[in-house]
């Protein structure tokens, strides 16, 4: 984990292929003292790392991103309004590489689509 203490999986399951993962966000992680101390707002790159992790802990090996192919940022994720998240994801491995397509939930609202592929740190 990146960020030590930033969040705590709640549940994990697979169907049909994908993968659901609810975490729960630490609203009183030091990262929001400067980002934003009245607003808090996750940065974006941490959203993306959440997904990397997931990639990590489904393939089992630790991952490097190689390509962001489609990243968006759709709505502000504050943990004060809520501070649990589900990723949404697909993770195929091939010849190696790891391919994760993406969605990440705030409520009902989506708050990132990624497309991104990761290799094996060697």
């Amino acid at each position: 984990m990146l960020l030590k203490d930033f969040y705590s999986v709640t549940s994990s399951s697979e169907l049909e292929g994908e993968f659901i993962t609810e975490v729960k966000i630490n609203k009183k992680h030091q990262l929001y003292k400067g980002h934003f101390p009245n607003r808090p707002v996750t940065p974006g790159v941490i959203l993306m790392q959440l997904f990397k992790e997931e990639a990590e802990r489904r393939s089992n090996k630790k991952l490097q991103l190689e390509t962001a192919l489609n990243v968006k940022f759709m709505a502000v994720v504050d943990p004060n309004i809520c501070e649990n998240l589900i990723l949404l994801s697909s993770i195929i491995n091939e010849d190696g590489i790891i391919k994760l397509k993406g969605i990440a939930k705030q409520n009902e609202c989506i708050s990132l689509k990624i497309s991104a592929t990761y290799k094996p740190v060697t």
